[in-house]
């Protein structure tokens, strides 16, 4: 089975904003690169690319044939979606341990699991 892994960044510092990652020791950055680097080695891994934050995001809809945009979404950090990756695993219980794994499911953030639907 195939899942896609969402990482929710929450409170969880990247080098993306310089001010929350140097409340990390360098010990703590390097484990994160290093944590990062080898769940992307990990079999059955594809990784996914970082994302930039929403409030850099512009949401499209159509109504009544009218493309509207607005920018955003306006999410909680809680909320924010941060980047992905998928992973072939034999079952559940394997796509969760490697979400586990995953440096934002320990430093505020959190990690959804979700089985893709295949054909």
């Amino acid at each position: 089975m195939k899942y896609l892994l969402l990482i929710y960044q929450g409170d969880a510092p990247t080098p993306l904003d310089q001010e929350a990652w140097a409340k990390l020791s360098e010990d703590e950055q390097k484990a994160v690169y290093a944590d990062y680097g080898a769940i992307n080695q990990t079999p059955g891994v594809q990784p996914g690319e970082q994302m930039q934050p929403p409030e850099l995001a512009t949401t499209v809809r159509v109504e009544n044939g009218e493309t509207l945009t607005t920018d955003g979404p306006f999410v909680t950090v809680k909320e924010a979606l941060g980047g992905w990756l998928t992973f072939e695993a034999d079952d559940l219980d394997a796509a969760i341990e490697l979400a586990a794994r995953i440096p934002a499911a320990r430093l505020g953030g959190a990690i959804e699991v979700r089985p893709l639907v295949e054909g």
